[in-house]
């Protein structure tokens, strides 16, 4: 699986390419603005971004989508162009840094900053989701309004995942975090993400996706006796090397029944354990979509690397 196309919703947003010629036809219409300014255009993103804020009302713009700034796999996202700005976006609450397909930069190649400053500087943001693990930094932060906060990538370091499991996010329901493969520095275990399985942090979590992953039977086992599974309504498994292993020790440990979802799609669970979980968890949408077939070379293998 690659991600070869661009969403066309984000924060609840339809999304709209940024056209200076045909901004002013959204004017009063909430809408997640997307900025995209590739090399090949030869339209520079710093140029753009000034030339976005004078031509929207700044003040009114909810969510941003960021697409390629040219060169991703060769320089970050200049954050401070975001960190300047936000005395003039005061109704920001979404920002997606990164939402590049496949022919863009691949997502192991996707180069980003420290998040920090962004946290800090809107204070009321509500969704932050980064598309791309490598360079991305993030210290330990407190940020009372974050309510939506995903990572996606080919391998997600230990270091990262230590500082978001570290971070007080007294608000956030939903966190999302993609695993990936040690092929692309995703060194992540399950001791790394302690914290968060254990309760320890985000009180309001309600929704918990550890996605993409190669280690997806030991998640999958940590979560059969964690504690913060009883507080949650939906589990994302999805994208992942999951097997039957995994999927025998859900069913071992606590009680699943209470989640409205379990999202496993895209594993490699066999037939009867796709019969069995269902029976197993009555009244739990499960999405068992997808399922793969273990590879006589690679054997199993996430849906995301490169």
């Amino acid at each position: 699986m690659t991600i070869n196309e661009h969403i066309t919703a984000f924060a609840g947003l339809p999304v709209v390419a940024f056209d200076p010629q045909t901004a002013a036809e959204h004017a009063g219409t909430p809408v997640a603005w997307r900025l995209s300014a590739s090399e090949e255009d030869e339209v520079d993103f710093a140029q753009l971004f000034t030339t976005w804020l004078d031509t929207v009302d700044p003040a009114s713009v909810d969510a941003l989508v960021v697409g390629d700034w040219g060169e991703p796999w060769d320089v970050a996202f200049p954050l401070e162009l975001l960190v300047d700005a936000a005395p003039r976006l005061t109704d920001l609450r979404a920002v997606f840094l990164g939402e590049m397909t496949f022919d863009e930069c691949e997502i192991s190649w996707i180069l980003q900053p420290d998040v920090t400053p962004l946290l800090a500087a809107y204070p009321a943001l509500q969704v932050l989701r980064v598309r791309g693990a490598m360079s991305l930094l993030l210290q330990p932060v407190r940020h009372s309004g974050l309510r939506e906060f995903a990572i996606e990538s080919g391998g997600l370091p230990a270091a990262l995942t230590r500082a978001v499991a570290a971070s007080d996010l007294p608000a956030c329901t939903h966190l999302e975090l993609w695993l990936g493969t040690p092929d692309y520095e995703g060194d992540t275990s399950v001791d790394d993400l302690a914290p968060i399985l254990d309760g320890t942090r985000l009180p309001a979590l309600r929704t918990l996706g550890l996605r993409n992953a190669e280690i997806a039977d030991a998640v999958a086992a940590a979560l059969a006796t964690a504690a913060v599974v009883p507080r949650l309504d939906t589990v994302d498994l999805s994208l992942g090397t999951l097997g039957d292993g995994g999927a025998t020790a859900l069913l071992a440990g606590q009680p699943l029944t209470h989640l409205r979802r379990l999202d496993l799609h895209r594993h490699y669970l066999s037939d009867a354990m796709m019969v069995r979980l269902p029976a197993a968890l009555p009244g739990v949408d499960i999405d068992l979509s997808d399922q793969q077939e273990v590879d006589a070379h690679r054997g199993r293998y996430v849906a995301v690397g490169e």
